[in-house]
């Protein structure tokens, strides 16, 4: 199996995954002028991160990714044992992808939605306000919690890639204690470690 990422980039919640499950992989880094040129646009026509390919098989997205390992892996437990564990899961997968993620797009990449400086920093602005909203519903669910669904689940190393892009990019949630602590938390897991430290990231 083998992964291809951009150091800090949203593979790393997979690579994490992929060190709790214990089998073995290949990480295979990626620049930023590699993912446009003809070759991995083969594999990604989006010229984007993360790839997996297992055998003949290429696989793009990072939920679609993140799900297949852990559906290969049952034993790991990372999805959920019953329907309502795995809606669960999906549900805040689904809150770090299709909410949290996207808005980061804007926060990252101002200047490929609007051309003035001003525009932008209004975008960013806006932008910051909006993941902080998003970040407080993931703080409430913390509560009381050690992970985001109640148990170790594929929604946690999402959560937590996301969480070191809030505070890279300032997007200020010191005041979320429950997300504060569920990052310690992440951060003093072995296998976050050993994901970090492949990435140069430690």
């Amino acid at each position: 199996m083998k992964l291809y990422y951009l150091p800090g980039a949203c593979p790393l919640a997979t690579q994490i995954v992929l060190e709790w499950i214990g089998k073995p992989y290949e990480l295979v880094q990626v620049s930023r002028t590699e993912i446009k040129e003809p070759a991995y646009l083969a594999m990604n026509p989006a010229g984007a991160v993360p790839v997996l390919q297992d055998g003949d098989f290429t696989l793009t997205q990072g939920v679609a990714i993140l799900e297949y390992v852990a559906e290969l892996n049952p034993q790991a437990g990372l999805v959920g044992d019953t329907a309502r564990e795995r809606a669960e899961t999906r549900r805040w997968l689904g809150m770090c992808n299709s909410d949290l993620h996207k808005t980061f797009g804007l926060l990252f990449s101002p200047g490929a939605y609007v051309s003035n400086e001003a525009s932008q920093a209004e975008l960013c602005a806006n932008a910051a306000k909006k993941l902080l909203s998003f970040f407080d519903i993931v703080d409430k669910q913390l509560r009381g919690k050690t992970w985001v669904t109640g148990k170790r689940s594929i929604a946690d190393p999402y959560l937590y890639t996301l969480l070191r892009w809030a505070h890279g990019k300032n997007v200020d949630v010191s005041n979320m204690a429950s997300l504060d602590a569920f990052f310690r938390h992440m951060n003093d897991d072995s296998g976050v470690q050993a994901a970090l430290k492949a990435q140069g990231l430690d």
